[in-house]
Protein backbone atom coordinates (compact mmCIF):
# COMPACT_ATOMS: atom_id res chain seq x y z
CA UNK A 1 0.00 0.00 0.00
CA UNK A 2 1.26 3.47 -0.88
CA UNK A 3 -0.11 6.96 -0.40
CA UNK A 4 0.70 10.25 -2.09
CA UNK A 5 -0.49 13.81 -2.44
CA UNK A 6 -1.57 14.94 -5.90
CA UNK A 7 0.90 17.33 -7.54
CA UNK A 8 -1.76 20.02 -7.95
CA UNK A 9 -2.68 19.90 -4.26
CA UNK A 10 -0.01 22.38 -3.17
CA UNK A 11 -0.86 24.68 -6.08
CA UNK A 12 -4.56 24.57 -5.12
CA UNK A 13 -3.59 25.26 -1.50
CA UNK A 14 -1.40 28.23 -2.50
CA UNK A 15 -4.21 29.59 -4.72
CA UNK A 16 -6.62 29.47 -1.75
CA UNK A 17 -8.81 26.89 -3.49
CA UNK A 18 -8.45 24.63 -0.43
CA UNK A 19 -8.88 25.49 3.24
CA UNK A 20 -7.85 22.46 5.27
CA UNK A 21 -9.55 23.85 8.39
CA UNK A 22 -13.01 24.70 7.06
CA UNK A 23 -13.68 22.89 3.76
CA UNK A 24 -15.61 19.63 3.30
CA UNK A 25 -13.77 16.54 2.07
CA UNK A 26 -14.99 13.28 0.56
CA UNK A 27 -13.27 9.96 -0.05
CA UNK A 28 -13.96 8.51 -3.50
CA UNK A 29 -13.16 4.89 -4.32
CA UNK A 30 -11.56 4.13 -7.68
CA UNK A 31 -11.08 0.89 -9.60
CA UNK A 32 -7.99 -0.93 -10.78
CA UNK A 33 -8.13 0.82 -14.17
CA UNK A 34 -7.11 4.13 -12.60
CA UNK A 35 -3.57 5.40 -13.09
CA UNK A 36 -2.53 8.25 -10.76
CA UNK A 37 -1.05 11.30 -12.48
CA UNK A 38 0.28 14.68 -11.39
CA UNK A 39 -1.87 16.06 -14.21
CA UNK A 40 -4.98 15.09 -12.19
CA UNK A 41 -6.01 18.19 -10.27
CA UNK A 42 -9.81 18.11 -10.02
CA UNK A 43 -12.49 15.53 -9.28
CA UNK A 44 -13.53 15.53 -12.94
CA UNK A 45 -10.06 14.15 -13.80
CA UNK A 46 -10.76 10.92 -11.89
CA UNK A 47 -14.57 10.62 -12.03
CA UNK A 48 -14.59 8.10 -14.89
CA UNK A 49 -12.66 5.63 -12.70
CA UNK A 50 -15.03 5.83 -9.71
CA UNK A 51 -16.41 2.46 -8.68
CA UNK A 52 -20.03 1.40 -8.41
CA UNK A 53 -21.36 -1.12 -5.93
CA UNK A 54 -24.07 -1.85 -3.43
CA UNK A 55 -23.74 0.58 -0.53
CA UNK A 56 -21.50 3.02 -2.41
CA UNK A 57 -22.81 6.44 -3.47
CA UNK A 58 -21.26 8.28 -6.42
CA UNK A 59 -19.05 11.13 -5.22
CA UNK A 60 -17.85 9.18 -2.23
CA UNK A 61 -18.41 9.64 1.47
CA UNK A 62 -17.73 12.66 3.67
CA UNK A 63 -14.76 12.68 6.01
CA UNK A 64 -15.83 13.52 9.56
CA UNK A 65 -13.98 15.21 12.41
CA UNK A 66 -11.37 16.69 10.08
CA UNK A 67 -8.61 18.48 11.97
CA UNK A 68 -5.23 19.98 11.27
CA UNK A 69 -2.50 20.43 13.82
CA UNK A 70 0.99 21.86 13.72
CA UNK A 71 3.98 20.85 15.83
CA UNK A 72 7.73 20.49 15.31
CA UNK A 73 7.68 21.89 11.75
CA UNK A 74 4.96 19.43 10.69
CA UNK A 75 1.35 20.03 9.65
CA UNK A 76 -0.83 16.95 10.22
CA UNK A 77 -4.24 16.36 8.58
CA UNK A 78 -6.49 13.85 10.36
CA UNK A 79 -10.09 12.60 10.28
CA UNK A 80 -12.13 9.71 11.58
CA UNK A 81 -11.84 6.31 9.93
CA UNK A 82 -14.43 5.79 7.21
CA UNK A 83 -16.57 2.82 6.19
CA UNK A 84 -19.27 1.77 3.76
CA UNK A 85 -21.78 -0.80 4.94
CA UNK A 86 -23.13 -2.93 6.38
CA UNK A 87 -24.31 -5.03 3.48
CA UNK A 88 -22.08 -3.30 0.93
CA UNK A 89 -20.52 -5.00 -2.07
CA UNK A 90 -17.46 -2.90 -2.92
CA UNK A 91 -14.14 -3.55 -4.65
CA UNK A 92 -11.59 -0.75 -5.11
CA UNK A 93 -7.86 -0.26 -5.57
CA UNK A 94 -7.64 3.45 -4.79
CA UNK A 95 -9.18 5.86 -2.28
CA UNK A 96 -8.92 9.52 -3.30
CA UNK A 97 -9.54 12.52 -1.04
CA UNK A 98 -11.39 15.39 -2.73
CA UNK A 99 -12.27 18.88 -1.47
CA UNK A 100 -15.96 19.12 -2.40
CA UNK A 101 -16.54 22.65 -1.09
CA UNK A 102 -16.54 24.32 -4.55
CA UNK A 103 -19.43 22.01 -5.47
CA UNK A 104 -18.69 20.99 -9.07
CA UNK A 105 -16.46 18.12 -10.19
CA UNK A 106 -14.56 20.43 -12.56
CA UNK A 107 -13.57 22.71 -9.66
CA UNK A 108 -13.31 20.30 -6.69
CA UNK A 109 -9.55 20.00 -5.96
CA UNK A 110 -7.89 16.64 -5.38
CA UNK A 111 -5.84 16.24 -2.20
CA UNK A 112 -4.23 12.80 -2.26
CA UNK A 113 -4.82 9.10 -2.68
CA UNK A 114 -4.08 5.67 -1.27
CA UNK A 115 -3.13 2.82 -3.62
CA UNK A 116 -3.81 -0.60 -2.12
CA UNK A 117 -1.64 -2.21 -4.80
CA UNK A 118 -4.46 -4.47 -5.94
CA UNK A 119 -8.22 -4.61 -6.03
CA UNK A 120 -9.52 -5.10 -2.46
CA UNK A 121 -13.06 -6.04 -1.50
CA UNK A 122 -15.18 -5.51 1.57
CA UNK A 123 -15.29 -8.14 4.27
CA UNK A 124 -18.53 -9.09 5.98
CA UNK A 125 -20.35 -6.43 3.96
CA UNK A 126 -18.28 -3.49 5.26
CA UNK A 127 -15.52 -1.69 3.33
CA UNK A 128 -13.42 0.24 5.84
CA UNK A 129 -10.46 2.59 5.67
CA UNK A 130 -8.48 2.89 8.90
CA UNK A 131 -6.22 5.92 8.59
CA UNK A 132 -2.71 5.90 10.02
CA UNK A 133 -2.72 6.96 13.68
CA UNK A 134 -0.09 9.60 12.80
CA UNK A 135 -2.57 11.27 10.41
CA UNK A 136 -3.89 10.94 6.88
CA UNK A 137 -0.97 13.03 5.67
CA UNK A 138 1.76 15.29 7.00
CA UNK A 139 3.63 18.19 5.44
CA UNK A 140 7.02 18.93 6.97
CA UNK A 141 9.36 21.87 6.40
CA UNK A 142 12.90 22.37 7.56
Amino acid sequence: MTAALYGGFLQSLANKQINLNTDSFHVMLLGSGYTPSDAHRYQSDIAAQEITGTGYTAGGQALSSVTTSYASNTLTFTANNISWGPDSTISAQYAAIVDVTPGAAASNPLIGYVNYGELVSDTDGTFEIDWNAAGIFQITHS
